[in-house]
């Protein structure tokens, strides 16, 4: 019986002797199955897992007996866990069905940690591969999408995903083994019940193959998936994180089939820590168009989810996480203090490098240090009239993330100047009247 199962679970080497495995078991049919099969292998130790949503009142207490009573008359150890996972749903602004998914996955994982880095089975078949492919089909998805569920992948397996729901039942029975309905299961106001009880019957009355053949299509993606994901990485592997912002030159990129360059973007996404998740297919039109009409000199700036900033410049993709730390500040004559990469010390005469202002435009007023505003205007001496700071730094070659770090001074709330841009031609400094800045860098070349 499940020939299929320990042909899958060979081809991955899921198993190898020794392994412990924490199998998660809500009661049903597929995890009870699950849980029997990998009893019966004598080279491995399994641990049972059961997580009680409370979703379901007495039903979902129902189930967690269930379980403690099988797994006491197999003498398998059971860890249980329990979530309040409507309280969840509602603070975190997700589906009933999602927030369920991230506390049960999240309790696997804790668990399979304190017993020492457990690899965690799932009773997913291919039944639940074919509904995944088909409800991601509909809803709009990428290559990936139609990948359906990785047999193996970070601590998880699924031997049973090549085994049909019909294998399965054939399986209890051959081996008289209970399990208990879960009631949500033929609530067909779910997506996915939906497609199981309406939608999976239609097809297979098409084709009585049709679960295998969309599980075998799905195979075939997956492996040019992957191909994919081996020839965007060697693009993307010289590209680092420093400091929660990374730069991507894409030059040489511009004739980059979309669909690679697309992968491309993920790993970058990758790369920062935050992950593909929330990255839509929208999301990654909008940067390649911004990458593909960006110009030599001009940037171009777009919010993404997670905070992200990515910013277009010099044929560079710039993507930053890092929020703006550097805050604003009064600088007090004689006393130096440490802004970003500088070190700041306001003087009455100079001395050293610096600028010199001219504070009697507003004689009251404090010098502070702040921010560089882009968007804000100098009017510097010789030129024609005020141009923004953006435009300034374009001028002299400044790049997006020095511009970042460049520090304005400001008497009262007026911008005096920007180093190393100059001094506005309002306060440019007179003999008399005049107050020094002196700028050191310190050892440090990013800030914290």
């Amino acid at each position: 019986m499940l020939d299929q199962a320990d042909a899958l679970i060979r081809e991955y080497d899921m198993l190898p002797p020794g392994t412990r495995v924490l199998c998660a078991v809500s009661g049903g049919a597929d995890s009870v199955c699950l849980l029997h099969m990998l009893f019966q292998r004598e080279d491995i130790s399994v641990v049972a897992a059961h997580y009680n949503h409370q979703l379901r009142g007495q039903e979902s207490d129902r189930d967690e007996q269930f379980v403690r009573e099988l797994c006491g008359k197999w003498r398998i150890p059971l860890m249980v866990g329990r979530g309040d996972v409507k309280a969840f749903a509602r603070n975190e602004k997700r589906s009933t069905e999602e927030a369920g998914r991230i506390l049960r996955y999240a309790f696997l994982r804790e668990t399979a940690e304190a017993l020492g880095g457990a690899l965690i089975a799932t009773a997913h078949n291919a039944d639940d591969n074919a509904e995944t492919i088909l409800f991601n089909l509909i809803r709009g998805t990428g290559l990936r999408g139609l990948t359906g569920i990785a047999p193996m992948r970070d601590g998880l397996i699924r031997p049973l995903l090549k085994c049909s729901r019909q294998d399965i039942e054939e399986y209890l029975q051959a081996h008289d083994l209970p399990h208990v309905e879960d009631s949500s299961n033929t609530d067909e106001t779910y997506s996915r019940n939906r497609i199981r009880h309406q939608v999976i019957p239609v097809l297979q009355e098409l084709n009585p193959k049709a679960i295998e053949h969309i599980s075998s299509t799905a195979r075939q993606l997956s492996e040019i998936d992957q191909a994919l994901e081996t020839e965007a990485r060697k693009y993307t592997a010289q590209v680092t994180v420093q400091n929660g912002r990374l730069e991507f030159p894409f030059f040489n990129y511009r004739c980059v089939p979309a669909e690679l360059l697309s992968r491309m973007l993920l790993q970058l996404f990758d790369k920062l820590g935050v992950g593909r998740k929330d990255i839509s297919a929208e999301h990654l039109r909008a940067l390649q168009y911004m990458m593909m009409h960006s110009r030599f000199r001009y940037e171009s700036r777009m919010d993404l989810p997670h905070g992200i900033v990515a910013r277009c410049y010099w044929n560079t993709l710039i993507l930053g996480t890092r929020p703006q730390k550097l805050t604003e500040l009064q600088l007090i004559t004689h006393f130096p203090v440490q802004w970003g990469k500088y070190i700041l010390t306001l003087l009455d005469q100079p001395i050293g490098d610096g600028l010199s202002l001219r504070v009697s435009v507003e004689p009251s007023a404090a010098v502070t240090v702040g921010p560089c505003p882009p968007a804000q205007r100098l009017h510097l001496p010789g030129t024609n009239g005020p141009r923004t700071i953006k435009r300034l730094c374009l001028d002299k070659g400044i790049g997006l993330a020095e511009r970042d770090t460049l520090p304005a001074f400001y008497v009262g709330d007026r911008l005096a100047a920007v180093w190393p841009l100059g001094v506005d031609v309002e306060f440019q400094p007179t003999q008399k009247e005049c107050r020094f800045i002196q700028i050191k860098y310190t050892e440090e070349k990013e800030y914290e």
